[in-house]
């Protein structure tokens, strides 16, 4: 009977390891099976390829406590749980190394992960990690990119773990510093997206970044996650927000009524116009149509043909308001520096040419080759103040690609206010050595003050306030910047009352002066 029981126990032995054996073959197929697929771009769902792996892995059998297995993007590690689970640290360098892996992640699970499945099931429980260094079976975010391309998925088999009070902390590091990136740790949310099988949510997640290397992302859940990052300022507090719409309401409402009212006042004394007054008005009619743009685009920030034409409608009126800008300093340039009188035909009507078309062709240009650059545009707020959620997001309907929002916003932004900013000095050069020539006596130097004041201004200088929003310049520049834009166009109003009341002064003056002569010919 020895003999036959120790035979018996060679074979339950040798088959056991067969079927362990013949398990992990299936899920290391399967793997393989879904990298030939994502390859391919084959019409097989990947929502159904990631479940079938993570079917295979519940119900594999193998030895001991754990199982790994890798193919050349899929790592897969599954663990056999108990209810006296105590925690679990998983680090990439005590895993088994993919060939391409140069960066290090990890997770780390906590004691409550089990309690709610050993009250229901008490036994057979298992934990599956899975990591895909590819982001092939995901959709990125059009705004974003994922952080090395790493997804780091853990399911508990048999049950959803949802709202620990004792987080799953999973931490990413990348070689290089992220401090000029926005990162947002985010998981996988199946049924979020009517184009895919679903979307990336920062629900349930909060961002931390213990040193400018490493993103640690605290999660009540488990599921699939990975971070977006994002080459943008740093998110803004969400404290800020309300302070910064008011602002932003008041400023803008104000700016719309200024413009309002010297448009009107120019058409009530058209016939007093030239040609430096006719540029004024296209300016404000720029920033007039900008605001109205600016307080619509949060309102219809919701996915859809409305929000891509207030989006593109935005851009466009941002860069006719930069491009008059421009305008006004090249016709600033002629109006100081020409020595003799230089008679342009057509001079307004070719400016409105470019003031008005320039922008129009970008923005045409863009909707033709690709429509979808407009729509409603995340912008991420930080709340550390919240329990469950690291970051909230606010929408308005702007450009969505970073590439033409680089180069279509800022950059062409950088290159008006470069220019501007060149003329301004060197008009402010030309009028200190006109004043040189004469005595600067207090009401003088006082008007020049304002002249200074006023061409800044007009010049819209303060549109580089932009270029500022890093590191410590961050909050200041947020409000400054806020503020000075908001009422760009109360700003402008001002500046058209004093140069209107200047030159209705000098027209008295001359008056006067013509009167007073007359009178002592007469007495002559």
């Amino acid at each position: 009977m020895d003999r036959w029981g120790a035979l018996f126990f060679c074979l339950c032995l040798v088959t056991s390891q067969s079927g362990t054996a013949e398990s992990s073959r299936d899920v290391l197929r399967w793997m393989e099976t879904m990298e030939v697929a994502a390859k391919k771009r084959t019409l097989i769902s990947f929502a159904d390829l990631i479940h079938g792996l993570e079917s295979r892995l519940l119900n594999a059998s193998f030895g001991g406590h754990n199982l790994s297995l890798r193919t050349q993007t899929i790592q897969t590690l599954a663990f056999k749980l108990g209810c006296n689970f105590a925690g679990l640290s998983l680090r990439s360098d005590a895993l088994e190394r993919v060939p391409q892996t140069q960066v290090r992640h990890s997770m780390q699970f906590p004691a409550e992960l089990t309690q709610d499945a050993c009250r229901t099931r008490p036994r057979d429980l298992r934990l599956m990690c899975i990591y895909f260094l590819t982001t092939r079976f995901f959709k990125k975010d059009i705004n974003s990119s994922l952080l090395n391309d790493y997804v780091l998925g853990a399911q508990l088999g048999h049950g959803h773990v949802n709202n620990l009070s004792d987080r799953v902390n999973i931490s990413f590091w990348h070689n290089q510093s992220l401090e000029s990136y926005t990162v947002t740790c985010v998981f996988w949310k199946e049924g979020a997206s009517k184009d895919h099988w679903g979307a990336w949510s920062p629900e349930g997640c909060i961002t931390e970044q213990p040193s400018p290397s490493q993103v640690l992302c605290r999660c009540n859940h488990l599921t699939y996650f990975a971070v977006l990052m994002q080459l943008s300022p740093a998110p803004i507090p969400a404290e800020l927000l309300a302070p910064l719409t008011y602002i932003s309401l008041v400023g803008c409402s104000i700016s719309i009524v200024a413009s309002l009212l010297t448009v009107l006042l120019h058409f009530h004394a058209r016939k007093q116009s030239d040609s430096t007054t006719r540029i004024h008005m296209n300016l404000h009619v720029s920033v007039l149509l900008l605001n109205v743009a600016f307080l619509l685009s949060p309102v219809w920030a919701v996915p859809g043909s409305a929000c891509t034409v207030l989006g593109a409608t935005l851009h466009y009126t941002l860069l006719s308001c930069l491009t008059w800008t421009a305008v006004e300093g090249f016709n600033l340039y002629l109006l100081l520096g020409r020595v003799y009188n230089v008679y342009i035909r057509r001079y307004v009507l070719k400016l409105c040419a470019v003031g008005w078309g320039i922008p129009a062709f970008l923005v045409l240009l863009l909707l033709a080759v690709k429509s979808s650059v407009y729509g409603p545009h995340r912008i991420p707020l930080s709340d550390s103040q919240r329990n469950g959620t690291g970051f909230q997001n606010m929408s308005i309907c702007w450009v969505r690609s970073p590439g033409v929002h680089s180069v279509l916003v800022m950059g062409y932004g950088g290159l008006t206010s470069l220019f501007n900013l060149v003329v301004l000095i060197w008009a402010l050069r030309v009028l200190r050595r006109l004043r040189a020539q004469e005595n600067a006596p207090g009401p003088r130097a006082c008007r020049d003050t304002v002249t200074v004041l006023g061409l800044t201004v007009l010049l819209g200088t303060t549109w580089a306030l932009a270029f500022f929003s890093f590191g410590v310049f961050l909050l200041p520049q947020l409000f400054l910047f806020t503020i000075f834009n908001s009422l760009y166009g109360f700003f402008l109003f001002l500046w058209f009352c004093s140069q209107r009341c200047r030159s209705e002064a000098k027209a008295e003056a001359g008056m006067e002066a013509f009167s007073s002569s007359q009178t002592m010919q007469a007495g002559l």
